[in-house]
This record gives C-alpha cells, structure tokens and sequence, in this order.
C-alpha cells in the first residue's frame, strides 16, 4: 500500500471533487440533456468514491505497527489511524477549493472535460507504480470511466455550441445574459 492510492479519493483530481462538482454544475446548465448528464456522472463518481475508499480501507486495515513505520503512514496514523480519509497522495486535506463551478455552462463543460483528463493522468500513474493485480483491475476500469465521461462532456459541450447561433459563443454567459441566451436558444 502506498499513499497514492488515497489520491484519487480526496486529491485535487480525485472521485469526491468530480461528485460535488459535477452535482453542483447541473443547476445552472440550461438544457436538460446536459443536467441529465451531470446528474448521471456526477452520481457515477460517488460509487467510484466508494470504490477508492473500499481498496484503501482493504490496503490498509490489517496493517502491523511495524508496517505502518515502514510505509512511511505514521503520521496518518496519527491522525486517522486506518480510517479512510480524504487527502491527496502528499497528505493534504481535501478542499472544495480544488475544484470550480462557475455556472457559465460553456467553461463548466470545459472544466469537466480537463478534470476527466486529470483523473484519468492520475490512475495512469498509479498503474504505473501498483503491483496487486486486483487493485489493477479495478483501477484500469475506473480509468475507462474517465475516458467515457470526457467523451460524454465532449458531445454536451457540441450539443450546448450548436444550439448558440452567435459566432462567438465565448463572449457571453447564457446564465446572465438572457437577452442574448433567449435569442440564441431558439431553434433553427
């Protein structure tokens, strides 16, 4: 067991800020594909949270004090003893400052996709190192989530652009300038 796989749990590219990010995005996105989508991954996340959590709690509860020095977790100990808590793989506490709502669908959408791409750069990196081929199998299939998930904002993010007929969809916020975001809604 080591640290990193406590990344993906409560890291700044980890399941927990997905979850609260993507659930608090849905509010302000104006089609219902695209709260539909939030919804759906954003409930996905939190069973990917369970996930993580479930290998740290199996890595780490029936670990001797001896192990625990060896390891390098005594200062998590401390703390936690084995509890699973949410912190990136330097030990830092989880933040809701890591992770950004800014209720403008078109930069939500781009702030999903790069998170998507973020965790999936982690759990490649945590293959890189893990050597328990059970925990392999459950990573690499988290892994595949995040593609999919960066596949599934990618097509929200074309069905939101397509529905804008301004040709710079960039230079407003459909959330506040209604006026324009009425305007440009309407179908073709």
């Amino acid at each position: 067991m080591s640290d990193y796989h406590f990344s993906e749990y409560g890291g700044p590219d980890g399941e927990l800020g997905a979850s609260l990010r993507y659930l608090s995005q849905r509010f302000t996105m104006p089609l219902p594909e695209l709260k539909a989508t939030l919804t759906d991954i954003g409930t996905e996340e939190l069973n990917h949270l369970e996930m993580i959590g479930a290998i740290v709690y199996q890595l780490t509860k029936d670990l001797t004090e001896d192990e625990i020095k060896k390891q390098g977790f005594e200062d998590y100990f401390v703390d936690h003893t084995t509890g699973v808590y949410p912190q990136s793989a330097g030990g830092s506490p989880y933040t809701a400052a890591s992770m950004q709502v800014k209720g403008d669908p078109i930069t939500d959408l781009h702030e999903n996709m790069a998170a998507e791409q973020k965790a999936r750069s982690t759990y490649d990196n945590i293959l890189r190192f893990c050597d328990d081929y059970d925990v392999k199998d459950a990573i690499r299939f988290l892994r595949e989530r995040e593609v999919v998930h960066y596949q599934r904002f990618g097509e929200n993010l074309r069905l939101m652009t397509d529905k804008l007929d301004e040709k710079n969809f960039y230079a407003f916020n459909p959330s506040f300038d209604k006026k324009c975001f009425k305007n440009c809604m309407k179908k073709k």
